[in-house]
């Protein structure tokens, strides 16, 4: 989402719209709030990655948490950003799959780590504090799911977890919710690992992450973002033998450049995940950071030759 966001070449206007003329933080960068302000550049977006044969796509809520967008002084319209987030990705579902309804296009709820860590302190000089508690954490991920939920999402993706314990939390607040309004969706986890030791950046490995979260309902298990698809490889080994339910992969467009941008081609992407096919190591196959259209067009071509990876149904149960 934020590659294709670059290419429109937004400014502070585009972010404000009407509505946040009077706000007195910047806003630019601040892409969730698009949902609001430029609903027809996200779901021109949406509809560029289905139209390159994309079967679900994440609506833009990243930093959709009243935590997140505290940095912004936008907490109060947390459920609304969320909302309309998952409505304009549900519109735009709705018109490929009634074009092809052979091929059903689907809404994951996107629900980013937040920028704070419940497992670590942001201070050094103070290893015992933390900035942010469970409870505040399972709360604002709850209140999040409400909003996407409500506005049509299909399945909830707590994504990019880098600490196992807001991913607990997440977990803890959307169970809760299922509860209190009776209605529940798939659940699908994707970590982050920080560096060649195959750790999160609270420490975890991977087996202990996967263990960690073995109690929750979940629909699928994986990674994104980290690496390239290459350098992902041996740690979704890791993963496809140690867990009994769906696998997802969706890796950078290759490692950043020195100024920060991904310059892999689509090609030599899909090639790096051909290797995922032949090993049957994954059941759901996508890309983060630095992949356009033309990427998802590869894969979904690609991933025509292949079958998804096998799992006993008694998991599943």
């Amino acid at each position: 989402m934020g590659t294709m966001i670059q290419r429109f070449d937004l400014t502070e206007e585009d972010f404000r719209g009407g509505r946040f003329q009077d706000t007195k933080i910047d806003l630019k960068g601040n892409n969730d709030l698009l949902c609001l302000t430029r609903p027809d550049v996200i779901q021109n977006i949406h509809e560029q990655y289905l139209e390159a044969g994309a079967d679900i796509v994440e609506t833009n809520t990243f930093s959709g948490t009243s935590i997140a967008q505290a940095d912004y002084e936008l907490e109060d319209i947390v459920y609304e950003l969320n909302f309309e987030a998952a409505r304009i990705a549900k519109q735009a579902c709705v018109k490929f799959t009634q074009q092809n309804p052979d091929k059903p296009r689907f809404v994951a709820g996107a629900m980013g780590p937040t920028n704070k860590t419940a497992s670590l302190s942001p201070d050094v000089s103070r290893p015992e504090y933390r900035a942010i508690t469970f409870d505040q954490l399972a709360e604002a991920y709850k209140k999040q799911a409400k909003g996407l939920i409500d506005g049509g999402s299909d399945v909830l993706l707590i994504e990019t977890i880098f600490d196992t314990l807001n991913a607990k939390a997440a977990i803890f607040g959307v169970l809760e919710l299922f509860e209190e309004t009776e209605k529940e969706l798939p659940i699908m986890i994707s970590g982050t690992i920080t560096d060649a030791s195959g750790r999160t950046l609270s420490g975890q490995t991977l087996e202990a992450f996967l263990i960690s979260l073995s109690h929750a309902p979940l629909l699928s298990i994986g990674l994104n973002c980290s690496f390239g698809a290459k350098d992902l490889k041996p740690y979704l080994q890791r993963m496809s033998k140690e867990s009994q339910i769906f696998i997802s992969a969706y890796p950078n467009a290759g490692l950043p450049n020195e100024f920060g941008e991904y310059d892999q081609g689509a090609e030599e992407m899909g090639e790096e995940v051909r290797a995922y096919l032949d090993e049957h190591l994954i059941n759901i196959i996508g890309g983060c950071c630095g992949t356009g259209p033309d990427h998802i067009r590869i894969m979904s071509e690609i991933v025509k030759g292949y079958k998804p990876r096998l799992i006993s149904m008694e998991s599943l149960a």
